[in-house]
């Protein structure tokens, strides 16, 4: 099978990442008798730096063009002081919504290997962390109107969070369907004891549940989402949120798994094109020291397999390689054991070598 990749390697440790998940695609290609053609893309900081913009049009039609998208991360402290409408971040933006990709699906997930590396106590962990958090990507306060203005002698901000009815209904379908695959439990999270955008979405959401017999929906505040991801993650199987939310409790439930550098993500929209990238940022402070972890960008490049290109084999043995890495005691410095005798059993390697040891245990 042939598939075309838009390539976004991005900035900070983003390229270092990148490189190894490709060369994971190159060893799967060779074993199962694909071909990827690469199409590397600018996008962020390195973007405004060639181009003075985030994301140029002509950038944007490359990925258009492309099956999918894998990305690696955008942004760094050195173009903080950019305008708004001109920082990496908003490269980003602007490529979820040329795409049309609505749902960034999440995944929390321990790997039974870094257990000891959750900051959560073991009678938590041992329970089991497994859940996939579905956020609403273009919508919400990320996408509403933005000003600041002077009023009565000061300034003052205000951003605009609104959802209509079919926003919240197509990614609600997604959350259920994401359930309905796996164990049949919904969390619906709002804030709608205050919001108006919340008690919209509750209501559609309650309205679909008719639909969907066989799942499960229970309704949760967003204030206490947060607390019970830390209180008792095995009770959420799927969670559906809006934007903000989603942006906030991902990032939470990806450190309860141990490393925020072992998570992947997806997002997707109306068509199988959909853009993968791990949760973390550029790292800037370790970018070209050869430490960063890949396993999160290997991971997303997994999903692209599995989601975009229906290549569900593939996914698994990538996921397979992953963990037999682990299982042989491989460790990036974010996943070494703080015990001593637990990391004197463990191997400390950097990106390039933690990718070529996921790429040997590779197998059809």
């Amino acid at each position: 099978m042939n598939k075309h990749i838009a390539v976004i390697p991005g900035d900070g440790i983003g390229p270092e990442i990148i490189k190894q998940a490709l060369a994971v695609l190159d060893a799967v290609a060779a074993i199962y008798g694909h071909s990827f053609c690469c199409t590397e893309v600018d996008m962020g900081g390195c973007a405004i730096d060639a181009w003075g913009d985030p994301l140029p049009q002509e950038m944007l039609d490359k990925c258009l063009a492309a099956d999918s998208v894998l990305l690696g991360a955008v942004g760094g402290e050195k173009w903080n002081h950019m305008p708004s409408d001109k920082r990496p971040e908003k490269g980003l933006l602007r490529l979820r919504a040329g795409m049309g990709v609505y749902s960034n699906n999440r995944p929390a997930k321990i790997w039974p290997q870094l257990a000891s590396a959750s900051p959560l106590k073991k009678s938590i962990v041992d329970k089991g962390i497994d859940f996939i958090i579905v956020r609403e990507l273009i919508g919400g306060i990320y996408f509403g109107d933005h000003k600041t203005e002077v009023a009565d002698g000061q300034k003052k901000a205000t951003d605009i969070l609104s959802y209509t009815e079919a926003e919240i209904e197509r990614i609600g379908r997604i959350g259920f369907e994401t359930a309905r695959k796996r164990r049949g439990l919904l969390c619906s999270v709002e804030k709608s004891n205050v919001l108006d955008s919340s008690r919209l979405w509750k209501s559609v959401m309650h309205r679909l549940a008719a639909e969907y017999p066989d799942v499960t929906l229970v309704d949760m505040l967003v204030d206490n989402c947060a607390m019970q991801i830390v209180k008792n993650p095995a009770q959420f199987d799927v969670i559906v949120t809006e934007n903000m939310f989603g942006d906030i409790l991902s990032d939470e439930a990806s450190m309860i798994t141990g490393s925020i550098g072992m998570i992947p993500s997806s997002s997707l929209g109306a068509t199988d094109c959909g853009l993968y990238e791990p949760i973390h940022g550029s790292a800037p402070d370790i970018a070209g020291t050869d430490t960063a972890n890949p396993i999160g960008t290997i991971l997303s490049a997994a999903m692209m397999l599995r989601y975009s290109f229906n290549m569900a084999e593939e996914a698994e043995a990538i996921e397979n390689a992953v963990s037999a890495a682990l299982d042989e005691g491989y460790r990036t410095a974010d996943i070494m054991p703080s015990d001593e005798q637990e990391a004197a059993t463990c191997k400390k390697v950097g990106c390039s070598e933690m990718g070529r040891q996921i790429i040997n245990k590779l197998k059809r």
